[in-house]
């Protein structure tokens, strides 16, 4: 991974039907009730508090600020609704795939089962690969998480069969064991042949 430069200005995404945004202070509530839906943190060791969930936003907001780039606020572009977060960050703890860029999402459960997940990340690995001349990036969950995995390998992504122990996740807890994905950009290439070079 390349080192990029801070840019000071938020750059935002849209695709068919998702705007990927900076973060507003109306998207805190939604978003602290997201993480405290059971069904939504299933594959976490834990729901979060507010507190925990605008600490995320702050950071993120942050990064967006003086990179460019961080996990942005999706909205449907059809009603204006929040509906969770999507995009690329660099993990915060040190991981076995580190230094690395991470394509993750988190979506509200209504907002499930609609292709939603797969069309945030797609435009968020494009803005990865063709904008930022990203080598990898990667993507990674609990081994019991098979919602996420299906993501990954719909928008292109493999099974690299490097399954680790994720430091944020207690020792003995069933979701500490974590699949890694990675999608290089010539693989991005194969698969997106109008992809810049």
């Amino acid at each position: 991974m390349r080192e990029q430069p801070s840019c000071g200005c938020v750059t935002e995404l849209e695709t068919p039907r998702l705007r990927l945004v900076a973060w507003r202070d109306e998207h805190r509530e939604p978003y602290a009730a997201l993480n405290r839906d059971p069904e939504v943190m299933e594959h976490f060791p834990a729901l979060q508090t507010r507190e925990q969930s605008d600490a995320a936003v702050d950071l993120w907001s942050e990064q967006l600020a003086t990179r460019g780039w961080s996990n942005w606020a999706a909205e449907r572009r059809d009603t204006g609704e929040f509906i969770g977060f999507i995009g690329l960050t660099v993990p915060r703890r040190a991981m076995p795939c580190g230094p690395c860029v991470e394509v993750s999402w988190r979506l509200a459960r209504p907002h499930w089962g609609q292709g939603l997940a797969s069309e945030g990340a797609r435009a968020a690995l494009a803005f990865g690969f063709d904008t930022l001349g990203l080598d990898e990036i990667v993507s990674f969950t609990a081994l019991t998480n098979r919602r996420s995995s299906a993501v990954m390998e719909r928008i292109g992504m493999r099974n690299s069969g490097e399954d680790f122990d994720h430091p944020g996740v207690p020792e003995g807890s069933p979701l500490r064991r974590h699949c890694l994905y990675r999608l290089a950009r010539s693989e991005w290439q194969v698969l997106n042949p109008l992809s810049p070079p």
